[in-house]
């Protein structure tokens, strides 16, 4: 017995050791190592975590389809409350908390960086708890007012009562990723993402339609699919850290006003950040559909490529924040800045060179989803106004995540404010009280990815997100 005994403390400090090695090789390389290759190789494991979850979106989709009209209409109500709470925990007080542990990482403040995994945990279970009380009491009038009715209505209720029944353990998930991105450790939470993925696309339809000794959930369980995959993930996630066989270590410990602010001061103005897009989008949508159901139909499906950027701009931007956020913490405030800009360009160059592709060819992208001309021509018109200026929408996003690696986002805040008061509010007044045409209303649109960028870039090169003293 004590032989055992033995063998397995040794297994563990030496397994403690390697993660120790590793912390100190990944460190290395975000202060030391090339930029370029460095941030590809954070934002690449990332980006790939993001288009597997878009895919198993649509496969759930697809499932649910078989079910009726009104069940996809009801899981349709609920998507959007859902991808805010996602947005909430992974661009939100996610990227506090990866702020918050790059920044210690870089420091060399060890004891903080553990510290702020078991801070992470205690506010995903709380934000979680709050997500589920909210969608369970609120839910059935916001659905309504969304427009859900009779069977619609009933599904997306029953949906929804389900799925944030898990919402603690989605909130632990993504913050535990979030913490490991902070710390440069990337393809752990993209290695439990991704099996996890590849479980859900099975475990879903055999509680959906059955299987075998299990009966028929029907939407339900869609919603337990989804709630096993984040418990599944949850538990493996909080055992892997409280092993020590990783860079960060997951014990409990008291908690500390310091590190509670030092993620709320950039989790909570990110999370409102996370929202502004979408409260655009929503705005925008109800301007276009004054036009009718054609110009609806195409502006939607020009859009949704702008969403498609996302996955490739958050994986671009959670490395730079964390390159960003270490560097800072090391006082290595040029390489920082440096980081900064290589990601920003880089950014920049890749949704600029689709959005020229798709404003030269939009039917490269619109006959995928319509032949009709009368949709097309909305769809057409839209991406041949907004889609060349897709690189602003890159330069600023990746920008505004390098301003949360150094907690100055007070800037990219108020370019996102300004982008939602040009496209939405503007675009708004000037359809329904001017009688402007789509044309103008899409130039407004891309008016505002100017101003966003330009508040960014402007406030970089100014010096105000990246200077000395206490951030």
């Amino acid at each position: 017995m004590q032989v055992k005994s033995a063998l397995s403390s040794e297994a563990e400090a030496s397994g403690e050791q390697k993660a120790g090695a590793a912390g100190a090789d990944i460190r290395q390389a975000l202060l030391h190592g090339p930029i370029l290759p460095t941030l590809l190789k954070l934002a690449v494991p990332t980006t790939v975590v993001l288009v597997a979850q878009s895919f198993v979106g649509v496969a759930e989709t697809w499932y649910v389809s078989f079910l009726g009209t009104d069940a996809l209409a009801g899981v349709s109500l609920v998507f959007p409350i859902f991808m805010l709470m996602t947005m909430m925990s992974n661009g939100g007080i996610g990227s506090g908390v990866a702020s918050a542990v790059a920044r210690a990482v870089g420091a060399h403040r060890s004891q903080d960086a553990d510290a702020l995994v078991w801070h992470a945990v205690v506010m995903g279970v709380g934000l979680g708890l709050v997500s589920t009380l909210l969608a369970w009491l609120g839910g059935p009038a916001l659905y309504r007012a969304l427009g859900g009715e009779a069977g619609a209505l009933d599904a997306a209720v029953e949906y929804s009562n389900y799925l944030f029944l898990g919402a603690i353990p989605f909130w632990v998930v993504n913050l535990l990723a979030a913490a490991l991105r902070g710390a440069g450790n990337v393809k752990l939470p993209a290695k439990v993402t991704l099996a996890g993925a590849g479980v859900l696309v099975v475990i879903s339809p055999a509680l959906i339609f059955g299987v075998g000794p299990l009966p028929a959930l029907g939407i339900a369980g869609a919603g337990l699919a989804m709630d096993l995959f984040y418990l599944g993930a949850a538990l493996w996630l909080l055992k892997h850290l409280a092993s020590g066989r990783t860079s960060l270590r997951l014990s409990p410990a008291r908690l500390e006003g310091r590190l509670v602010r030092d993620i709320l001061r950039v989790g909570l103005p990110t999370a409102f950040s996370a929202v502004q897009p979408n409260l655009t989008v929503i705005i925008v949508t109800g301007a276009v559909g004054l036009f009718g159901v054609e110009a609806l139909a195409g502006y939607g499906i020009a859009s949704r490529l702008d969403y498609l950027l996302v996955p490739l701009l958050f994986g671009l931007g959670t490395a730079v924040l964390t390159m960003v956020g270490t560097n800072a913490g090391a006082g290595q405030l040029e390489r920082a800045r440096r980081t900064a800009w290589v990601g920003a360009w880089l950014g920049f160059g890749v949704t600029s060179a689709i959005g020229l592709v798709v404003a030269v060819a939009p039917g490269l992208w619109l006959h995928l989803f319509s032949q009709d001309p009368a949709v097309l021509a909305p769809g057409a018109l839209y991406l041949r106004i907004v889609a060349p200026f897709y690189g602003l929408l890159g330069l600023g996003f990746v920008l505004g995540f390098a301003s949360q690696g150094v907690a100055r986002v007070f800037w990219p805040v108020v370019g996102g404010t300004a982008r939602m008061l040009i496209a939405a509010g503007l675009g708004w007044l000037a359809v329904s009280h001017f009688g402007a045409g789509l044309p103008t209303l899409f130039a407004l649109v891309s008016a505002a990815l100017v101003a966003f960028a330009a508040v960014t870039s402007v406030a970089t090169l100014a010096g105000a997100i990246f200077r000395e003293g206490p951030r």
